[in-house]
Parts: structure tokens; C-alpha cells; sequence
């Protein structure tokens, strides 16, 4: 019983003594004056402003940003076939697959 007493009064003791130190004095929040003086929101104009400053020296930024190691500089660009290539390229495919089926490399209906 007096252990369980012990452990309950330290328990509560610090409970306390947490609630006490978080208060502050005069019921301030900041009485030490410790945050930011606080300053006029911007202007539409001077949001702009910086929006623009800021897309140029990023534009710049990618452009003199070096390649890290294993990595490409640009994705590169696909290749743009027309129409007509790629209904040449899968009627090939098409040729081929018949052919396969026709000698028995691939069952009908497997995925390769």
C-alpha cells in the first residue's frame, strides 16, 4: 500500500509541477518578447514582384544545375512515329505472332 502511495503522489506531484512551470507570468503569452516584431502583409504588386524574381533565378538554377552521379541530365524527348508506322509495326507483330502460334512456340490465350 505504501508503495503504491509513493508511486501515485510522485505522479501526481510531477503533473503539477509541469502544469505550474508551463504557466507564464502576467498571463502573457510571449512576456520575454522572444517572437518576431510582427510586420504589414504584402501587397498584391509586391507578391508578384517576388514571384517573378524568384521563377527567374529558379530558371537560372536549372539551367547551371549539374547532373549528380547515375543520372541523366534530361529525360530526353520520345521519338513521334505516325500513324502509318505504327500500323506497319503492329501488323508485323501480328505476323509474327501468327507464325508462332502456327508452329506451336506460344499457346493461344498465354501472355508473354
Amino acid at each position: 500500500m505504501k508503495k503504491i502511495m509513493l508511486t501515485l503522489g510522485i505522479a501526481l506531484a510531477q503533473m503539477l509541477v509541469v502544469s505550474a512551470f508551463a504557466q507564464t507570468r502576467g498571463g502573457e503569452a510571449d512576456s520575454a518578447g522572444s517572437m518576431a516584431a510582427p510586420s504589414a502583409p504584402a501587397t498584391p504588386a509586391e507578391k508578384a514582384a517576388a514571384k517573378a524574381e524568384r521563377k527567374v533565378e529558379g530558371a537560372a538554377a536549372a539551367k547551371n544545375e549539374m547532373p549528380q552521379e547515375g543520372e541523366s541530365k534530361s529525360a530526353g524527348t520520345a521519338r513521334k512515329t505516325t500513324k502509318a508506322e505504327r500500323a506497319q509495326a503492329r501488323a508485323k507483330r501480328k505476323a509474327e505472332t501468327a507464325e508462332a502460334l502456327k508452329k506451336g512456340e506460344i499457346q493461344s490465350g498465354e501472355k508473354y
